[in-house]
């Protein structure tokens, strides 16, 4: 429950006037009850809490009251949660809960109906919401939008059933986050004009500059995997109004370290005025999404952090609705009892399942890129083995394969570059956006090892490392830990020191490799049905 009374004296950050003034903040159950100017107050800074504009709580591998428990230690207040990653494992009843868990903590999670479960129809998930399901979600008043579209060619193309989605959520009067990779001109501006609002998928300024010009919001994320500060920043000179900060999606290591405060941090580092990156920050997503964030104003719930200085941003002190969550980087929540829905069908597979017969003597191949969401591909020549195509390590060639957990199937297998590992293999039930098991590895053994390891705990992340295998255990819908979140963190951290140790160069080799199976982000993927061109929007052969 929220204090009686609180009182703090500090500098008031007034950030629509754009102005900074001593004064005394009182608190009366949960509310501010007058900001009151004095001639001196303490040299801290009191401003609004920091807003994730979208985010995927479940790629944390945590549960929303786990992630609370961290994110308040940075500062952040409220995120704009997509719960699309445990809607295509458990359908309705994963959204459910992920509200009720969410809700046990003094946190503000704000979650929308996921608008592509599964994403696409060339992959198998375990639930389906229809247009009629999310209609459904939409009526209810603790959801709050129509989560991201990823189905872009089924907005372009005018597909019926997608339409009635984004109609559903003009008739609720709610807002529809958009999702558009490299969507520009023609196909862009009939996205945007089917009603989307928003984009967090832009890695380039002038594509970001184009879909604003039309309407659009642009959220400027950084998460583990896609990171879009650097090349996307200097829109919020031009667009303050416009500009919003996001994750994404944020592993649990990045979570601990920090959140949308390094945004900010960075961006006033940058050169940007303060009031206009603690507009994107903490001002934007409240008005864009309606959200009951406080503002720093009388009669606003009390939502605001107290922080040093307005260069470092380093948090003293957290409030959600009155109450103090965290002081000094340390969280006050307490952790919440946990249950573990799941829907989890895999069997232990044999090595020689993974083997794949030459068809030809050349391969498309995945590529990789660090940093980013998107891939490119080529073909090259195969290595072959006894008459199978294998792994070639010293081409950096790794093999790459998907296994279905929902039902007995073959696994489907291709090839990939830039992973790097000389040794082993890693796997992981993380798998956007349908959550099968994706294992890379530089032979048959460690694969099959790495995925039976993550098979036998119904989810978790693997690495086989000289026939010694390391299991994370993710028992909640297979994606997300009933543990601690600060434990969880550090065996997340070893699991990623030694994938790093295998030979990956990349930044976070667990969250590049749950990238791998999401068909909506070009361009050439892998799901359980086989290599998927995102450009095309189809299966194509791996042997060429």
């Amino acid at each position: 429950m929220p204090q009686s009374l609180i009182r703090l004296s500090g500098q008031v950050v007034d950030i629509i006037g754009r102005r900074v003034f001593p004064a005394e903040v009182i608190v009366d159950r949960g509310f501010i009850r007058s900001i009151n100017p004095t001639a001196n107050a303490e040299s801290q800074f009191i401003l609004p809490g920091f807003v994730d504009a979208h985010v995927h709580v479940e790629s944390s591998m945590l549960v929303p009251s786990e992630f609370a428990r961290l994110a308040v230690a940075h500062g952040t207040v409220a995120t704009v949660s997509d719960p699309h990653e445990i809607a295509n494992v458990l359908g309705v009843a994963g959204v459910d809960y992920m509200i009720r868990n969410g809700g046990a903590v003094p946190f503000k999670f704000y979650f929308g109906a996921p608008s592509c479960v599964p994403a696409t129809s060339f992959e198998t998930a375990g639930a389906e919401l229809n247009a009629a399901a999310v209609d459904e979600l939409l009526q209810r008043k603790e959801v709050l939008y129509l989560a991201e579209m990823m189905n872009w060619p089924g907005v372009v193309n005018r597909d019926p059933e997608v339409m009635q989605k984004i109609d559903s959520a003009r008739r609720w009067g709610k807002p529809v986050d958009g999702h558009a990779p490299g969507l520009t001109r023609e196909q862009a501006e009939r996205y945007i004009d089917a009603g989307i609002l928003t984009d967090h998928e832009c890695v380039a300024l002038d594509e970001a500059r184009h879909k604003i010009s039309r309407g659009m919001s642009i959220l400027i994320r950084e998460g583990s995997a896609a990171r879009n500060f650097d090349a996307l920043i200097d829109l919020l000179p031009e667009h303050e109004d416009r500009v919003m900060f996001c994750s994404d999606d944020k592993h649990p290591d990045s979570l601990v370290d920090g959140h949308i405060n390094e945004l900010v941090r960075r961006a006033v580092a940058r050169g940007k005025d303060v009031y206009s990156v603690l507009k994107a920050a903490c001002i934007n997503p409240v008005r864009h999404f309606g959200l009951e964030v406080g503002q720093l104003r009388v009669g606003d719930p009390a939502d605001f952090i107290v922080v040093n200085d307005l260069a470092s941003f380093q948090v003293r002190q957290t409030y959600v609705k009155g109450i103090l969550v965290a002081e000094q980087g340390r969280t006050l929540m307490e952790s919440v009892p946990v249950t573990r829905p799941n829907n989890f069908h895999g069997h232990p597979l044999e090595p020689a399942r993974f083997k794949l017969p030459a068809l030809s003597d050349h391969i498309r191949v995945m590529e990789a890129h660090d940093g980013q969401l998107i891939t490119t591909s080529s073909v090259v020549r195969a290595h072959i083995e006894n008459g199978m195509a294998a792994a070639d390590v010293e081409r950096d060639i790794l093999k790459i394969a998907v296994v279905n957990r929902y039902s007995e199937a073959a696994p489907a297998v291709a090839f990939i570059r830039h992973f790097g590992i000389r040794e082993g293999a890693i796997a992981s039930s993380v798998a956007h956006d349908s959550h099968n098991i994706i294992v890379v590895g530089t032979d048959d053994t460690s694969m099959a090892i790495a995925v039976n390891a993550v098979i036998r705990e119904k989810g978790g992340i693997a690495a086989v490392h000289e026939g010694k295998v390391t299991v994370l255990p993710l028992p909640v819908a297979g994606i997300m830990s009933d543990g601690d979140g600060y434990d969880v963190a550090r065996r997340y951290q070893e699991l990623d020191r030694l994938a790093k140790s295998m030979g990956s160069s990349l930044g976070s080799p667990f969250m590049t490799l749950s990238f791998m199976a999401l068909l909506v982000i070009p361009s050439l993927k892998l799901s359980d049905k086989g290599l998927f061109d995102g450009t095309e929007f189809c299966l194509v052969p791996l042997f060429t």
